[in-house]
């Protein structure tokens, strides 16, 4: 976290007011490969975000199953942490998920209305059945049924229980083969490579020193 001094005079209307520090907390959009945990240690070589992000005193903001994709957002502030990841802020999280199978529109009319899992009913979703999105390959490839077709679904939740997207998809009959995380609240993972970040600056509001 950085804190910037603003001078005197210098708040909006005016206004006469000793100098203020406004605290800067640092927030790194990364985009997390299949296969790499959502922690610095613990893992094997190239599965720990220490093998991507260089970056000191940040931690993640939530989390990503090692077998997800996409945005994963690491911050140095306690406070910010707390606003993106407890679901009590209602950040939305959207998903673009390849499911097995063909989405009815009674499927996607459950995900929309909210589905009852072993612990306990979702909120509300935002769904919809999209065409297959410009996203990088894959590695290692998803492994597909001849027999069985797919489809990709875009999915919007408030939540973020373990695994929750895929239980989601699993409880209306179309289990999920790949899932990746394209946005949190404002944030998404537009122009990012995979293993790639970006640090941006996310204001928490002016302190008095």
């Amino acid at each position: 976290m950085t804190l910037t001094l603003i001078p005197p005079g210098a708040m909006p209307g005016g206004k006469a007011c000793s100098c203020f520090l406004v605290s800067m907390a640092r927030l790194i959009l990364f985009n997390k490969p299949y296969g790499v945990l959502s922690q610095f240690t613990g893992g094997g070589p190239g599965e720990t975000l220490a093998d991507f992000v260089r970056a000191k005193g940040v931690y993640p903001a939530g989390r990503l199953d090692k077998d997800s994709e996409g945005l994963l957002l690491l911050t140095d502030d306690g406070k910010l942490q707390a606003q993106i990841s407890s679901p009590k802020y209602n950040k939305e999280k959207t998903y673009l998920v390849q499911v097995e199978g063909e989405p009815s529109e009674a499927a996607l009319a459950q995900l929309r209305k909210g589905v009852t899992l072993k612990d306990g009913p979702t909120r509300p979703a935002w769904a919809k059945l999209i065409e297959p999105p410009d996203l990088w390959p894959r590695d290692p490839p998803v492994r597909f049924r001849k027999s069985v077709p797919d489809h990709w679904i875009e999915l919007s939740i408030t939540e973020g229980r373990n695994r929750q997207v895929r239980r989601m998809t699993a409880a209306v009959g179309l289990p999920t083969l790949r899932l990746v995380r394209w946005r949190v609240a404002d944030w998404t993972l537009e122009g990012i490579a995979p293993g790639q970040w970006r640090e941006v600056r996310a204001g928490m509001g002016p302190t008095r020193r």
